[in-house]
């Protein structure tokens, strides 16, 4: 059975916890994913670094398909729009601690997703978690 993308569940969590550190969380975006609405003059290399610390922002909405808030860039308020999918990364901006995430959600599988009768022996492996003791 397939699961929701947990993404967005892991994004509030490290929110959340950068937060609770006293850390100033950011988010690393992809801009080049359809929906993204971020300032233009601050792109670099496709993606774009903000800083999401309730100090910065107004109106954070840490949404399951979307992430939302207003900010101040160069003086000028403006609306973000920023869909779960484009979030590469939260962090502390501090120390870096944080969470990046792979471009598809199911690069981290169970153990039982895992096709070991895979008849292609040149494709890569999936990853997958295991207990280590």
């Amino acid at each position: 059975m397939q699961m929701t993308s947990s993404r967005p569940y892991l994004v509030r969590a490290m929110y959340q916890w950068i937060a609770d550190n006293g850390m100033t969380p950011h988010l690393l975006v992809d801009v080049s994913l359809d929906g993204v609405q971020v300032p233009a003059e601050h792109i670099q290399n496709g993606k774009i670094i903000l800083n999401i610390a309730p100090m910065a922002i107004n109106g954070l909405v840490l949404g399951d398909s979307e992430i939302t808030f207003s900010a101040r860039f160069s003086g000028k308020p403006m609306a973000l729009h920023i869909p779960i999918v484009a979030v590469l990364a939260v962090y502390a901006k501090e120390n870096g601690q944080g969470m990046m995430f792979s471009e598809d959600d199911s690069a981290i599988s169970s153990p039982d997703s895992n096709n070991d009768d895979d008849p292609s022996p040149d494709k890569p492996k999936r990853p997958s978690l295991r207990v280590v003791k």
